[in-house]
């Protein structure tokens, strides 16, 4: 949709989409995906605390595997949530709303953690309390009221979460 917006209907987005997932699996087969630190840490955190994990994703379950799997970060996960899995991907809240079906709880009393504002959008509108995590761009005016909390590492969600 956003594709289209930008130069019109012409333009074939399932081969743009093909040539960006060729493009980025060449480039992460060669340099790899960067685990974020304290990824471990917190999620054995949450398991040891009662919490089911999910992961939503738009990258593809199989690709989802492989990368998760050369991180050590696959068995760390109830779940595997793909937008392939969906009808819409994110900024929509489908992949959030599967997720939280998945695990079998109610959005509201689940807890999304993001890095991007499309993620945050998304949990934001499936109703989940976001964690925002910032990768590479802030949350920006228009986001922040609607986030829970917003912390600087993985590792500070283990606070956020000890102080409900």
């Amino acid at each position: 949709e956003h594709i289209h917006k930008l130069y019109g209907d012409h333009v074939d987005v399932e081969a743009v989409r093909a040539k960006r997932r060729e493009l980025m699996e060449t480039y992460l087969d060669e340099v790899g995906v960067e685990k974020k630190p304290g990824a471990v840490e917190i999620l054995d955190f949450l398991r040891e605390s009662g919490f089911r994990t999910a992961i939503a994703t738009a990258t593809d379950p199989v690709r989802a595997k492989k990368h998760l799997s050369k991180l050590g970060l696959y068995d760390h996960f109830d779940a595997v949530i793909s937008a392939t899995m969906v009808t819409r991907g994110k900024p929509a809240p489908d992949v959030y709303l599967y997720a939280c079906e998945q695990l079998g709880e109610k959005p509201e009393d689940c807890f999304a953690v993001e890095d991007s504002p499309n993620g945050a959008k998304s949990a934001i509108a499936a109703g989940c309390k976001v964690i925002f995590v910032p990768d590479q761009t802030p949350p920006d005016e228009d986001l922040l009221p609607h986030l829970y909390a917003v912390a600087d590492t993985l590792l500070d969600i283990k606070t956020i979460i000890t102080n409900i």
